[in-house]
């Protein structure tokens, strides 16, 4: 009976989660999937978003088992997306297998689309927190985490990506907080790219010598407020899920200045699809797009001509 007891409390007391559903989009007449967890309050409160991307041949069924930040960070909506099929860089020159575009212009820029659309779609149907919006991704995803850094980053508080690399996107990252997974016996992306992408984005924002932060974590202190923090296991390329605690927590402490949120917003209406006039959609009222400022200026031009004899 005790046993029983027992057995009845552990199940009654355990975290009950919503599962993510199935959404669908069409990009460019192309049918786009992802399994999105949306937290119960999504139209009240502006929720944290979490992109997750999986690796070259994988599936947002694998990202959703593997990463399960809906169970980390159940505040925010972690959307588990899924690529098509595209040939790997490393393995698969074929494109048999699922993944990610490799840099801007390549596969049409279609999974940068996916994202706008996406990133659009939640705009108009949820509360979004625009300061707090991610990405993570391991393998080719992680490489296409670095992408949208490279072609969406004023869009993104921080990023997480794991086993993966940036050697010819260096030019056009700016300053921000990054979270890297990474085995120092990958024998896929070799440990030698991922240094040199580490060392590169620690020079981009400006690192302090790195001091030991938690089990495999190294800290490296930012002086423009945008830290670098490794994740280094002696393991190879398999994605290591005891990382991701950690990574939740990074994320969780960084989310965009508020003067970025300005040219966060441009970013998006010149990256997302335009919405015609009568449509719903955000920022499609044209009294949001006068500034408080701007009201202030123009009162006082009226009580100036209102003086005027």
């Amino acid at each position: 009976m005790k046993q029983m007891l027992l057995v009845l409390c552990c199940v009654c007391c355990s975290p009950v989660f919503a599962q993510p559903q199935l959404q669908t989009w069409q990009v460019d007449g192309v049918k786009r999937e992802a399994l999105v967890y949306l937290p119960q309050d999504a139209k009240a409160v502006a929720m944290p978003v979490v992109l997750v991307f999986h690796g070259h041949g994988g599936s947002m069924q694998n990202t959703y088992r593997q990463f399960r930040y809906h169970e980390h960070w159940p505040e925010a909506c972690s959307i588990y997306l899924q690529g098509l099929n595209t040939p790997g860089q490393l393995t698969d020159p074929e494109g048999k297998k699922t993944g990610w575009q490799k840099s801007a212009g390549d596969q049409q820029d279609r999974d940068l689309k996916f994202v706008d659309i996406v990133l659009a779609w939640l705009r108009s149907n949820y509360r979004v927190d625009d300061r707090r919006i991610y990405s993570t991704g391991h393998s080719n995803g992680g490489g296409f985490t670095y992408l949208l850094w490279a072609e969406r980053g004023a869009q993104f508080a921080a990023f997480a990506p794991s086993g993966s690399a940036a050697i010819r996107m260096q030019g056009k990252l700016q300053p921000r907080p990054l979270f890297h997974v990474a085995g120092s016996n990958d024998p896929l992306v070799k440990f030698a790219w991922q240094q040199f992408t580490i060392e590169s984005v620690k020079r981009l924002n400006g690192c302090a010598e790195g001091k030991p932060d938690g089990p495999r974590m190294t800290r490296y202190e930012s002086s423009r407020g945008t830290p670098v923090v490794t994740w280094i296991s002696t393991g190879g390329h398999k994605f290591p899920v005891e990382s991701v605690p950690a990574a939740v927590s990074y994320l969780k402490q960084h989310q965009l200045p508020l003067p970025d949120v300005a040219s966060s917003r441009d970013q998006q209406d010149k990256a997302s699809p335009q919405i015609a006039p009568g449509e719903s959609g955000p920022d499609n009222d044209a009294e949001e797009s006068v500034t408080p400022r701007e009201r202030i200026r123009a009162g006082l031009r009226q009580r100036l001509q209102e003086r005027q004899p």
